[in-house]
């Protein structure tokens, strides 16, 4: 498919483009682009094309991408500031959840949506490299080569930092949910481990 791009067939990136638009808007949300994810998609396939004669032959497309929108991400973010960029992600994310079936017990959806922003909250506590490996791993659904291959580190690396993030994610979840589970008993719910 590169190839054809690289010879000029425009039809060849417009498929490229399609095959690939859900997961570079999908991993600007993750990143914070909030409410300009789309134009950060839109500005990372435009310097992707631009920058197609250096993509190496044989590559993956899909993490050298997801690169790029990574860094328009990150671009955008700084421009317009961090606090306006969380929030923009948390409505985003609430806003892309699937409707709640009216059959549903409304406590466990109130659960749910308390854990979700449990989880994002807890992420956004993570140092960079630790909330973008797992961004990559999970939000993304990449495997551990693809992840690699997007953040350019050794898959040793990926294990390593992965393994340490989702220490401490469940660490900071542990005692953010102490609460939560009605599953506990006795008092304390939990406190004093670790």
């Amino acid at each position: 498919m590169i190839a054809r791009v690289r010879a000029g067939e425009a039809e060849a990136y417009a498929q490229l483009v399609r095959a690939h638009t859900g997961v570079a808007l999908r991993a600007a949300v993750a990143f914070g682009a909030g409410a300009d994810a789309e134009d950060v998609v839109q500005s990372a396939f435009l310097k992707a094309y631009q920058s197609l004669g250096r993509f190496r032959e044989g590559a993956a497309f899909r993490p050298w991408l997801l690169r790029i929108v990574v860094n328009e991400t990150r671009n955008t973010v700084r421009s317009a500031g961090r606090a306006r960029a969380v929030a923009g992600r948390e409505a985003i994310l609430r806003g892309a959840d699937p409707a709640i079936p009216e059959s549903a017990d409304p406590a466990v959806a109130a659960l749910a949506e308390e854990r979700r922003t449990l989880l994002t909250a807890a992420l956004d506590e993570l140092s960079e490299d630790h909330r973008r490996v797992v961004t990559y791993r999970y939000l993304l659904e990449m495997d551990e080569a693809e992840t690699a291959q997007a953040l350019g580190w050794p898959r040793g690396t990926v294990k390593s930092r992965l393994n340490r993030a989702l220490k401490k994610l469940e660490k900071k979840l542990g005692t953010a949910t102490d609460g939560l589970g009605a599953d506990r008993q006795g008092p304390g719910g939990g406190e004093g481990h670790e």
